[in-house]
């Protein structure tokens, strides 16, 4: 089938949302589409035409990834969708092409995404590049812990202030772990929405917004939460400076009264609450699963960007069916002054395909296990481990939620 990809104008975004709900099987009331169609206004749209209908759909927000040593733009794919009429016809395979050629053309090195079916990305190079765990908490009675919390007070603010006062605080953490997105003000103001502004997109009560730290004083972390109807605490975003920030913050949580439960969606496999919590039969992993999706646009930017723990000295034969630019033998010489990235007849140490390059690439993924998976293949012995010391973090990625 022949489709022709193009931009969606803004008189047919909601003719693209049309299809997107289709595809999701979802309803989206007065509140959502608004916000929906906000967010698509300000991003590139990408669609898939049979004559004038149109049949696939694919935005792109232009935002920054927090990567180990700085930050990279990168494109955050969205509303990837395909009418159920044209499935298995090329159409999904047209617009990735036509994305991150336009990533490649638009100097992004990177591309992530949230995928609804895991299955479908790999074969256009994208790599669980975080991994994400759930977390809930008995809180019926006083939550146990190996660490003392920092004793400095605890105040609620006014949604409306959090672009003000989290801001800088989620900065902060960004520049510890990789895998963060980027957040404007508008962003800030979304997420601070009352159940009146929200409408339709609210979940469990109206956000609590706690920081740690006197007013006056530099913040040590803050916590945005809910409360549902049946004495659930909801977790939406924990930032702490530290162990004992942290324990302050996850103290207070599982003290609010009327209560019984704490529950987050978005746990860092590292995150200290696994470690100092006294009795893990309180604090349970409850799930675990891929979070973002990373996709190396353009690899050779993309290494020689971030940092690097250890030196090291490789030739990558490197696999990238999509953007062929990628693809052949590289040797990569990095260490914690730099790093270089470039063609080389040299035989290869490590074979890998770029959805597996990108796995790695944050530092949350060990080059190693994938070589005993059968992924990677390992020309040169002890390869693989080199690799893993010069990409180790000091903490693992984290992703949240997307925009």
């Amino acid at each position: 089938m022949t489709t022709d990809i193009r931009d969606i104008p803004e008189a047919h975004v909601d003719r693209a949302l049309d299809l997107a709900h289709l595809a999701f099987h979802a309803t989206a009331g007065d509140a959502t589409r608004k916000r929906q169609r906000e967010l698509l206004l300000k991003c590139e749209r990408v669609g898939a035409y049979d004559h004038e209908e149109i049949v696939g759909f694919a935005a792109a927000h232009r935002l920054g990834l927090s990567v180990p040593g700085g930050e990279l733009p990168v494109a955050e794919l969205d509303f990837v969708s395909v009418a159920p009429t044209h499935r298995r016809r090329g159409v999904l395979t047209a617009m990735m092409g036509e994305l991150l050629g336009r990533c490649a053309a638009g100097h992004r090195p990177l591309a992530c995404l949230w995928a609804s079916e895991e299955a479908i990305y790999g074969r256009f190079g994208f790599g669980p590049a975080t991994e994400t765990y759930a977390v809930e908490i008995n809180t019926t009675r006083p939550l146990a812990l190996r660490v003392t919390p920092d004793p400095r007070p605890l105040r609620l603010i006014a949604p409306a202030d959090t672009f003000t006062v989290l801001a800088p605080l989620y900065e902060t953490g960004r520049a510890r772990r990789g895998g963060r997105l980027s957040r404007d003000e508008a962003w800030w103001r979304r997420a601070a929405r009352t159940d009146d502004e929200a409408g339709d997109d609210a979940k469990d009560g109206p956000p609590r917004v706690v920081v740690l730290g006197a007013k006056d004083a530099p913040a040590a972390g803050y916590v945005v939460y809910r409360v549902g109807e049946k004495g659930t605490v909801t977790v939406d975003e924990l930032e702490a400076a530290d162990a004992p920030a942290a324990a302050a913050l996850w103290s207070y949580l599982a003290s609010i009264d009327l209560t019984r439960k704490v529950q987050a969606w978005t746990v860092a496999p590292d995150d200290p609450l696994l470690h100092f919590a006294a009795d893990r039969a309180q604090v349970r992993v409850t799930g675990q699963w891929p979070a973002m999706w990373l996709r190396l646009v353009d690899v050779e930017r993309a290494l020689t960007a971030r940092s690097w723990a250890a030196p090291v000295d490789l030739v990558l034969d490197v696999r990238d069916a999509t953007l062929p630019a990628n693809a052949g033998c590289f040797r990569l010489t990095a260490g914690p002054s730099g790093a270089a990235y470039g063609p080389t007849g040299d035989p290869a140490d490590l074979t890998l395909d770029v959805r597996d390059l990108s796995a790695c690439y944050l530092g949350g993924v060990l080059v190693r296990r994938l070589v005993q998976a059968g992924l990677v293949e390992e020309h040169t012995p002890g390869a693989a481990r080199l690799l893993d010391a010069a990409l180790e973090t000091e903490h693992l990625p984290l992703a949240g939620e997307g925009t």
